[in-house]
């Protein structure tokens, strides 16, 4: 059976070497044995939705985030009526943001988001929010690593992805990051996530070849395993010690 990953705005929404969470979800379904075809929605493009398993979108500059906003407006009813039919979307970064309520800009301008979720998110021109993080997932309970860099405030989350135990939650007044709903799965943290926590990159494979009644077969990932290891005792220890 063929799966297919659909990845929005790859060269707009792409810092932080997020196409990562792409190719290695691609990998570990492919060595499976499963049959995934990529396809890029570049802003204008199209996107077949409806057919989709998977649906993702990466970090980018808060200006490329309004751009990326306005072109995904267009796609708000077929966004949401593939989140009914439990197509599986991931947004990390800024991008976690459009799919909410509202984006303020510094200026005060308030952007709509494509209200498939009540959360609001304001954006500052004067403080960027940054560091290292440990995550404690809601979906996996295991603790991811990452970093987070953004300028934004994500208030009113009604279900939190993680619960950073160090590192910056969605606001300032919270320890929860994210947001998870459904098969909407939504995280500031990036690195990339699935290449940095191969439990969280299995979480995902296993998540997609349930949905799709295809057999799931854990997978080793020796170097991505021990590169988690050494980066969750270096951030524990780091942390121990202020």
């Amino acid at each position: 059976m063929e799966l297919k990953i659909l990845h929005f705005y790859p060269d707009l929404m792409s810092l932080y070497g997020s196409y990562a969470n792409v190719s290695i979800l691609k990998r570990t379904l492919e060595k499976m044995g499963n049959t995934v075809t990529v396809e890029r929605v570049e802003l204008g493009g199209d996107a077949d939705l409806p057919h989709a398993d998977f649906v993702y979108m990466g970090a980018g500059t808060e200006s490329a985030q309004l751009v990326a906003l306005e072109d995904l407006r267009r796609y708000t009813d077929a966004v949401g009526a593939a989140l009914a039919h439990g197509v599986v979307v991931l947004a990390t970064g800024n991008a976690m943001e459009l799919f909410g309520s509202s984006i303020t800009s510094p200026d005060g301008a308030a952007h709509a988001g494509l209200g498939l979720f009540p959360f609001r998110t304001t954006v500052s021109d004067t403080a960027r929010i940054q560091g290292d993080c440990l995550a404690v997932g809601a979906a996996t309970g295991q603790t991811a690593v990452g970093f987070v860099n953004k300028a934004s405030q994500t208030t009113e989350v009604a279900h939190p992805l993680f619960h950073m135990e160090h590192g910056p939650g969605n606001a300032a007044d919270t320890a929860e990051d994210g947001a998870w709903e459904g098969s909407f799965y939504g995280t500031h943290l990036i690195g990339p996530l699935l290449m940095k926590n191969p439990h969280v990159n299995a979480y995902f494979t296993e998540l997609l070849c349930r949905r799709a009644g295809l057999p799931y077969q854990a997978q080793d990932c020796p170097h991505e395993q021990r590169a988690y290891e050494v980066t969750l005792r270096a951030l524990q220890e780091r942390f121990r010690q202020q």
